[in-house]
């Protein structure tokens, strides 16, 4: 996929769709102020051509003779824009049909629609920004959750890049004192043995990489699905977790025969939490398709919390159940803990055990925690995360490099070292990178970005 032109001047809307207070038209490009000139009348001073950069300008916006709205205006001139081009913002009212009528006056005035992400991928091509940081915008943008902000944070910032190019460095001296000794053996030059250089950077990348799981999963979201038999207290937990009545709670069994989703912040991981119908053998159709959509949800989610009731005699059933989610992606729940128990832990196996009573809150504050711990893992403790797929495939592939490198021949070792020095140099946009690869980082962002 080309890359789109970068020399024409384009714009957008740069707010969310619908309703705000505010909305923004952004506008980047050599044209930019023409445009400007023909949409903006300012209440006083120059027109906008004749304003210097990085100037809020009160006016109206007005095309075609018509008034639009007033507005403000503002103005960046290059290279000090975001683009690295001369840019500005009008700021108007954020009703849709304005700021649709503003970007029209701005097509109709020379300026191009602009693509996704191709504000973004102007400031990467001006050298504003290198490719992590342009990913990680999309990633504050998308940012469900504070953990999910405070990580894509920390590409915005470098401090995901300073990382990368620290370990792009180690490796760079790594593959010069190979080629020193090889390409210039007359030179007398004396072979430092760089393996242990080449461990060292292969565990850095594998701390990173121990941190791709949860930080995808903070991005997009974990899926947490509770499972259990008729009345075993899943409505009534998903309302405790929640803080608000979401569920229908009632003392007859199969009140849930359709599944419930509903968003919760579990210590800043993004959780879509999923009531299911309980699971039991059942004649009834609408129920039994309840249930096959509950085991099903189950076998989906990225976690599986199974609530067994604590003050009924243990069953067959529950045996079953426990069967059926043996896989390892699950938290025991004992329910009902406010109530006298009717069989014990070490009874009946299988633990730990976690006692809850969604009654009284007892148990929430350990079950928030071990889920926490169950999806992030050991990245839980640690604060720089690898949040992209591109960036973890990577990754890999510079480690697989580097463990062919040390178990090959001295003679040989600079051809691997070389491709992990490529791919490495792939991912932070320090080397060359096919116009396809950057047309398919910025194919996610939204327009006006």
């Amino acid at each position: 996929m080309p890359l789109p032109p970068t020399g024409d001047t384009i714009a957008a809307i740069a707010t969310a769709p619908g309703e705000g207070a505010i909305g923004v038209v952004r506008v980047a490009g050599p044209e930019a102020y023409r445009v400007a000139d023909a949409l903006f009348r300012p209440r006083s001073g120059p027109s906008p051509s004749a304003t210097p950069g990085h100037r809020v300008r009160v006016g109206t916006v007005v095309d075609d003779g018509e008034t639009i709205d007033e507005g403000l205006l503002l103005t960046f001139r290059a290279p000090a824009s975001y683009t690295g081009q001369d840019a500005v913002e009008l700021q108007t009212h954020g009703g849709p049909a304005v700021l649709r009528r503003v970007l029209e006056g701005c097509l109709r005035h020379g300026a191009r629609a602009a693509g996704p992400g191709e504000f973004t991928l102007r400031a990467y091509l001006a050298g504003k920004m290198d490719l992590v940081q342009a990913e990680s915008v999309l990633a504050v943008v998308e940012a469900q959750s504070e953990r999910a902000r405070r990580t894509a944070a920390h590409g915005l910032t470098r401090r995901l890049s300073d990382r990368l190019d620290a370990l792009q460095d180690r490796l760079t001296a790594a593959y010069g004192d190979l080629t020193a000794v090889l390409d210039y053996p007359e030179e007398g030059v004396e072979l430092r043995d760089v393996r242990p250089a080449l461990r060292a950077v292969r565990r850095e990348i594998a701390d990173l990489l121990a941190t791709a799981d949860a930080g995808a999963l903070v991005r997009r979201g974990a899926r947490l699905a509770l499972l259990g038999r008729p009345n075993a207290g899943k409505s009534r937990l998903l309302n405790a977790l929640l803080g608000y009545d979401r569920s229908i709670v009632s003392d007859a069994p199969g009140t849930t025969r359709d599944y419930l989703e509903a968003p919760l912040d579990l210590d800043g991981v993004p959780v879509t939490a999923i009531d299911t119908a309980g699971v039991r053998t059942t004649d009834d159709a609408i129920e039994a398709s309840g249930v096959r959509s509950a085991i099903d949800l189950a076998e989906r989610a990225d976690l599986v919390l199974v609530l067994v009731d604590r003050s009924c005699p243990w069953s067959p059933h529950d045996r079953e159940l426990l069967e059926r989610t043996a896989d390892g992606r699950r938290l025991l729940l004992a329910t009902k803990s406010d109530l006298p128990a009717a069989w014990t832990q070490d009874a009946v196996g299988a633990g730990p055990w976690i006692d809850v009573s969604a009654e009284r809150g007892d148990g929430l504050p350990e079950l928030r925690a071990a889920v926490r711990a169950r999806l992030l893992g050991d990245a839980a403790g640690t604060e720089l995360w690898i949040q992209h797929e591109r960036h973890a495939e990577a990754l890999r592939a510079v480690e697989t490099a580097l463990a062919r490198c040390e178990a090959s021949p001295e003679d040989l070792m600079a051809i691997d070292l070389e491709e992990a020095l490529d791919t490495l140099a792939g991912l932070t946009g320090r080397g060359e990178i096919a116009e396809d690869a950057l047309a398919h980082v910025f194919a996610n962002f939204c327009v006006g970005k």
